[in-house]
């Protein structure tokens, strides 16, 4: 839609961007042609400016939290003190860094900006293409050094002839390195898919995903190709390698068990059993938080395909289809800042180089204090 003037306050960013409510002015369309404009009211406009700020609130306070967290997370685990290898630790800061990218992109630059402030350079077509771009760039990289991370810990409980030669650090970097890349490159097409949502002397504003993306061939079998690839065989891949995991885990406890049996002639409390029995419910953890987050995506995805439908893309915002769409959306983008958190927070060193870091400013002013 091309138009010499229009105040616009707020638009569709594409299906699986924002989507804002909003006052504004469109010319009115008539048998295919451009009337006089029409003054668009959205109903409750007071109560959705509340309900704007109230989510420009929630959204702010959950995302500085969610940075401060993830960076504090890559500032312990880059200096090495909480006891694991440097392989686990490459692993673990990678994956606390795409994390943070997912917040900034995904959430900072997607959603706060495009919907707060959507008059800025980032509400332009190439913009926002290249922001979309970004967003599964490192939403690919994350899901992906989840599994790789899965594996490397399988590889290092269940393969003792594999893990001198797969669970070093420089095959981490190399890993890390490779699934960045590839997840970059796998994202560059969907810089493709979008068109102007409109055409304001002669600049293209917002992003609006192209008809021949719902009936092509080559776009139907790529967007199969992006839901298969991130989450479906992540997940199954997680699935699969923590049960395998944890049925070694439950054998070799038996047969310490027995040995120990054999050798003590009672039950003694086992510190390498507990230690064992905390890594099945970080697995379970992990396996479980992954397949609720990414369910509604999901979900939303085979509805649209198997009924030919298109991904929301109007104004009525108490639309079932734009309520689905929306959930899956915040719940995946909850997906991929949990990991680091579920991994690094059951560590008791960990949580004790928190413990320090919290105290150290509060012993310093208690020092000045009494200086």
């Amino acid at each position: 839609m091309e138009l010499d003037s229009v105040d616009i306050l707020g638009a569709k960013l594409g299906p699986r961007g924002p989507v804002v409510s909003v006052l504004h002015s469109l010319p009115k369309i008539q048998d295919g042609n451009l009337d006089a404009p029409t003054v668009i009211l959205v109903t409750g406009l007071a109560q959705e400016q509340l309900e704007a700020v109230l989510g420009f609130v929630f959204w702010t306070s959950i995302t500085e939290m969610q940075i401060v967290a993830h960076i504090v997370a890559i500032v312990i685990l880059s200096r090495g003190r909480c006891g694991l290898s440097r392989c686990i630790t490459r692993y673990l800061v990678s994956m606390a860094v795409t994390d943070l990218l997912v917040i900034l992109t995904a959430v900072i630059l997607n959603r706060i900006v495009g919907i707060y402030f959507p008059f800025s350079f980032l509400s332009k077509t190439p913009a926002c293409s290249l922001s979309t771009v970004l967003i599964y760039s490192s939403r690919d990289s994350s899901v992906w050094l989840t599994v790789a991370f899965t594996f490397d810990r399988f590889v290092a409980i269940c393969c003792q002839k594999l893990k001198m030669q797969f669970c070093t650090e420089k095959t981490a970097a190399v890993v890390i390195g490779t699934v960045c890349a590839l997840g970059c490159f796998k994202s560059v097409p969907f810089y493709l898919t979008y068109e102007p949502l409109y055409i304001i002397n002669n600049v293209a504003w917002y992003c609006n995903i192209k008809p021949i993306f719902y009936v092509s061939p080559v776009w139907t079998a790529y967007d199969w190709f992006d839901r298969i690839l991130t989450p479906c065989a992540p997940f199954l891949l997680i699935l699969l390698l923590n049960a395998l995991t944890v049925r070694h885990i439950l054998a070799a406890s038996r047969a310490r068990r027995r040995l120990r049996a054999h050798s003590n002639g009672e039950t003694q409390s086992d510190p390498e059993i507990e230690s064992r029995r905390k890594s099945i419910i970080l697995l379970f953890t992990i396996s479980g938080s992954f397949i609720l987050l990414w369910m509604t995506y999901v979900v939303n995805f085979v509805h649209v395909r198997v009924t030919s439908n298109n991904y929301f893309t109007g104004f009525n915002f108490n639309d079932p289809k734009f309520i689905l769409q929306e959930s899956g959306n915040m719940l995946q983008l909850l997906s991929c800042c949990t990991n680091t958190c579920i991994y690094t927070v059951t560590q008791r060193k960990f949580r004790q180089q928190i413990k320090n870091a919290v105290k150290y400013p509060l012993n310093l002013m208690v020092k000045l204090v009494h200086e």
